[in-house]
């Protein structure tokens, strides 16, 4: 069973956590609330997540504080936050939201159905990142049993060959679609995703059997 991706939502309105949960439902992903700041970041000690929906404006700590914070964090740092805010004040107050770290941004009343769509990007690079790690955690266990073992017998290096394929077909039709007009945080995380690929390309052939 494929374990499902997990959202965070913050904002400090219950109504506009409902509206969002009402919007990605039909993801069919794990969402979590944070009503505030603090919440946010506690639930970032102990889960991973695909993408965080932040409120720009709340009581306390602030989207923009909040986004530092989740910057400055190892384990978080490379999570995509997407801003989400009820007012504009022009290109400073956007230019200030990715000076923060946000991949997006984008003001409220927002289209359900673009909201949906931009999520859904991340939560698909998340799942091929998260095949990725298995992938490369079957590879690092070979090579530290290569020592004392031969080379990947042939069905194994098969199989791992055959997973690795799907993750690159997968991740060359994300990268088509992004292509057609997706925001430049999507497409560089994604073209991050595929030099990580490549490299284990390269790191699998070369345990093929007979390679030198």
């Amino acid at each position: 069973m494929v374990q499902k991706a997990k959202i965070l939502l913050v904002d400090d309105r219950p109504e506009n956590l409902l509206a969002l949960e009402a919007i990605l439902s039909a993801l069919d992903q794990t969402l979590v609330r944070a009503a505030s700041g603090e919440e946010a970041l506690k639930a970032l000690l102990t889960d991973d997540f695909a993408v965080i929906l932040l409120d720009v404006q709340m009581p306390g700590m602030d989207g923009f504080e909040t986004a530092a914070h989740i910057k400055r964090r190892e384990r978080t740092r490379d999570i995509p936050i997407i801003f989400l805010t009820a007012i504009n004040h022009g290109p400073h107050h956007t230019f200030r939201g990715y000076a923060a770290g946000a991949v997006d941004y984008i003001s409220k009343p927002f289209d359900p159905w673009v909201l949906r769509a931009k999520v859904s990007v991340f939560v698909d690079l998340y799942m091929k990142n998260t095949q990725l790690k298995e992938q490369a955690a079957l590879l690092r266990l070979q090579l530290e049993a290569g020592e004392e073992e031969p080379p990947l017998g042939g069905a194994l290096f098969g199989e791992l060959s055959a997973r690795l394929a799907a993750v690159e077909e997968q991740a060359e039709a994300l990268t088509k679609q992004l292509d057609t007009g997706a925001d430049g945080g999507a497409a560089a995380t994604a073209a991050h995703l595929e030099r990580k690929i490549a490299g284990l390309r390269r790191a699998l052939d070369a345990l093929r059997p007979g390679a030198n």
